[in-house]
């Protein structure tokens, strides 16, 4: 067994530096490394180019690092929440690229599987097609997309053991495990530590062959985007 475990937050990111390129798992709010994010913070590294679905909104996930100017450049799908990074991106402050939300899970799987390059017919005849190349099959047009990498990725897990396996809750599986797999370094943190051999093998989304990096996270908010009730 090898034993991935660190102590905190703070010590799985101490070889983090500026102009650092960043995947961040979560998809909205839910299933954000908050731990991590909040240590970046304090560190202060600047210049990061973050991938991620969301850019968090303006107290909370990466709107945390957008707030403090850290973060160079967005790559993202999904950004309507975050009244800083609108201001940034319309004054000319932060780089941004927009990507479909299903090409952007794609990209990053991809990136993980040693795929280089595929062909999507998502953003045929918009903005995201420009200087791409195009190719026909079977009569309708697809644009060429390149994988996503990145020097470390942070993703959260519901469980994981000493390992590195992880289990992942809800939604929190939707960007979180092929985040996993695109990292050079993989940090994961968890809700819940446990030995080897405590997780059912049948049920670990993410193998441990993926992290580097493991501990468990502590205060977490899960916050809600968009709280919604009925009377």
């Amino acid at each position: 067994m090898i034993d991935k475990r660190v102590a905190s937050a703070q010590e799985a990111i101490q070889d983090i530096s500026d102009n650092a390129t960043l995947m961040i798992g979560g998809f909205g709010l839910c299933g954000l490394p908050e731990n991590l994010i909040t240590a970046l913070l304090k560190k202060g590294v600047k210049g990061l180019t973050c991938i991620s679905n969301n850019a968090g909104v303006d107290d909370f996930g990466i709107g945390l690092l957008l707030k403090t100017r850290q973060v160079k450049k967005m790559i993202s799908s999904y950004v309507g929440e975050n009244e800083e990074f609108e201001r940034q991106l319309l004054s000319g402050e932060l780089e941004v690229e927009l990507i479909p939300q299903g090409t952007l899970a794609e990209r990053c799987r991809a990136g993980g599987a040693g795929i280089p390059a595929f062909f999507t017919p998502a953003g045929v005849g918009t903005e995201v097609a420009e200087g791409k190349e195009t190719r026909v099959f079977n009569g309708k047009t697809y644009l060429m997309e390149h994988w996503l990498r990145a020097d470390f990725s942070f993703v959260k897990a519901w469980k994981g053991d000493y390992s590195g396996n992880l289990i992942y809750r809800g939604t929190a599986r939707n960007f979180n495990p092929m985040m996993a797999t695109a990292g050079k370094i993989t940090i994961a943190e968890v809700e819940e530590l446990v030995p080897v051999g405590e997780l059912d093998p049948n049920q670990i989304h993410t193998p441990g062959i993926f992290v580097h990096r493991i501990f468990q996270g502590k205060d977490y908010e899960k916050r809600i985007e968009q709280r919604t009730v009925s009377i």
